[in-house]
């Protein structure tokens, strides 16, 4: 239960509305992902502790296993930190280097050395090309189903383009009810829409949305949305969907780590 709780908690994170989230796409250089993922397990105990001292709420970090992304520099990883407020997320984005310094020096008291540890914070950075930045806010989201999320379970991730007022009502009164239903089928495990509020200068500048769906192996929703659209209401409602937004790139994600 107490993992089921600390999973919510992640997932509200970014999903549910006035919950706030930072996006990072990693691009890790070749032959470079033994060091980026030696960093990563570096940085747990910092983010525990950083979310025991209420500087964050979570903290997830999710390899990249298949995407449509032609583009330079695609992400390799994704990190998704969660906050509960945005004064939150503005506060840890301006903390100082010395305090940052100091987290992990206190984060790996007794097992690593202060000057071991200040060598490791001095290279982050060393082993990726480009990090793109992406800061979210959710819109709206599904109930959660299938139990705990755990390292090697897959979430789908795509961008879009709001190409209409209505696009945000689209997706919560016609998508996500339909989503709901294959939820209590067993068919689906999760969906929710987050904004794009603010974003570093190398990151990508079209996108307006992004979608995150957890699915369930086997399944699919297709028989749902063909049934949609074998009446006339259905049809126009699902035109509608389609037109209010233009799709980008998305990809698959397979979880690695979580904190919380």
């Amino acid at each position: 239960m107490k993992k089921l709780l600390l999973l919510l908690t992640l997932t509200f994170s970014i999903t549910s509305s006035a919950q706030y989230a930072i996006l990072s796409a990693v691009d890790v250089k070749d032959g470079m992902e033994e060091q980026y993922l030696a960093l990563e397990a570096f940085f747990g105990p910092i983010h525990d502790l950083a979310i025991e001292k209420g500087m964050l709420n979570s903290q997830a970090v999710f390899k990249v296993i298949n995407t449509t992304d032609d583009g330079e520099n695609v992400a390799d990883y994704f990190i998704i930190s969660g906050f509960s407020s945005k004064e939150q997320l503005d506060a840890y984005l301006s903390t100082s280097a010395e305090t940052n310094m100091s987290l992990a020096k206190e984060a790996h008291k007794g097992s690593l050395s202060s000057r071991r540890v200040e060598r490791i914070m001095s290279s982050v950075g060393n082993e990726s090309n480009q990090r793109r930045n992406y800061h979210l806010v959710g819109v709206d989201a599904t109930v959660w189903a299938g139990g705990d999320l755990k390292p090697g379970d897959k979430m789908n991730i795509l961008g879009t383009i709001a190409k209409s007022d209505d696009f945000e009502s689209y997706e919560s009164e016609v998508y996500k009810p339909m989503v709901e239903k294959e939820i209590l089928k067993g068919n689906h495990r999760w969906w929710s829409l987050t904004k794009i509020y603010e974003r570093t200068e190398n990151a990508y500048d079209d996108i307006t949305h992004m979608f995150f769906n957890i699915g369930v192996e086997g399944k699919n929703m297709m028989e749902s949305w063909e049934k949609m659209q074998s009446t006339f209401k259905g049809k126009k409602l699902m035109e509608g969907l389609q037109s209010a937004s233009q799709h980008q790139n998305g990809g698959q994600l397979e979880l690695v780590s979580i904190h919380n």
